[in-house]
Parts: structure tokens; C-alpha cells; sequence
């Protein structure tokens, strides 16, 4: 065995090593946004049900969910169920909203046929309103105060606790 070439690739690869494994560090869906803390983008789309028009600028006074999600979502399939008994929950304290993130109005109906829904859903033709929120990928998840403030981002499956936990900081104890 060679030990100066065994020396000189230790040399090369410990330093690779250790910043890999300071990599484990770090929550990737922890990822913040440039947005968190600052008015959260206005937008105008309609219900998936009732044609209806919601603008976020209306529902000031109120805490906002905003989940962003798809059908062909696998992670977003994961968290359906945990965001369902969130909203149950938290009833009318909250204002929740999904919104479709490029995928078809039919899809979504026999999905959620199948799965169940407790608050809205929202179209968002063009993905505007996802754009605006500068989303890259689903589910996404947008906890806005009261004032219209992005209060947090989360990139990534919700579970139930931490759904709670969030909805929690926005208004307080359900009930």
C-alpha cells in the first residue's frame, strides 16, 4: 500500500465528507421564502363548486391557509387527510383554501368524490396565483394572519400536528 497517495485522497475527501454530512443539518421543507412576513399577493379565482369568486384582499380580518395542490401529487395525497381534520377543527376561525396547482377541474371533482373535502377549492387557470407565490412545486402550504401577512411557508407534506401547530399560532385554541 501506498501510503502517500492513501494520505493525499483522504486529504481530498474528508473535507467533501464532512460538508455532505453537515447537509443533515438542515429541514429541506424548511425552506424559506422571500415572502414570510410581507403582504401576501392578492388574487381573484373561482370555486371549483360554485363558480364563485374569491379575493384574498376580502378576507382580511380572518387567518388564511392557502395549499396549494394536484391530483398527481403523491405527498399532496399524504397530507389530504390531515389538512380535511385541520379544517373541521378549526371550523370558521380559519379561512382554508386549496388551490389546484396544474391540473384539470374533473380530476379534482372525482378526486375529492373519493377522498372528501372540507373547505374550497380554488381554479387557478395559467397558474397565476401560483406564480405570484412564487411556488415551484406541491403541495405548498401559505399560513397568512389576520392582517394579510405570509406568516410561514411550508414546501412539503403536512401531518396533523403540524397543521394544528400552525393553525394554532394563527389563532389561538380551536374550539
Amino acid at each position: 500500500m501506498n501510503w502517500k497517495y492513501l494520505g493525499v485522497g483522504l486529504l481530498l475527501t474528508a473535507p467533501l465528507v464532512y460538508f455532505l454530512a453537515r447537509g443533515f443539518e438542515f429541514d429541506p421543507k424548511a425552506i424559506a421564502s422571500p415572502l414570510e412576513g410581507r403582504p401576501a399577493p392578492d388574487f381573484a379565482l373561482e370555486t371549483l363548486d360554485s363558480g364563485e369568486i374569491v379575493r384574498l384582499s376580502t378576507l382580511r380580518g380572518r387567518p388564511v391557509v392557502l395549499n396549494f395542490w394536484a391530483t398527481w401529487c403523491v405527498p399532496c395525497q399524504q397530507e389530504h387527510a390531515a389538512l380535511l381534520q385541520a379544517a373541521r377543527t378549526f371550523g370558521d376561525k380559519v379561512a382554508m383554501y386549496g388551490v389546484i396547482y396544474n391540473d384539470s377541474a374533473e380530476n379534482i371533482r372525482v378526486w375529492l368524490a373519493r377522498r372528501g373535502s372540507a373547505y374550497p377549492n380554488l381554479l387557478d387557470p395559467g397558474t397565476r396565483a401560483a406564480i405570484g407565490y412564487g411556488v415551484y412545486g406541491v403541495p405548498e402550504t401559505y399560513f397568512i394572519d389576520a392582517s394579510g401577512v405570509i406568516v410561514e411557508k411550508y414546501t412539503g407534506p403536512l401531518n396533523l400536528a403540524g397543521v394544528l401547530t400552525r393553525m394554532e399560532k394563527l389563532v389561538g385554541a380551536p374550539g
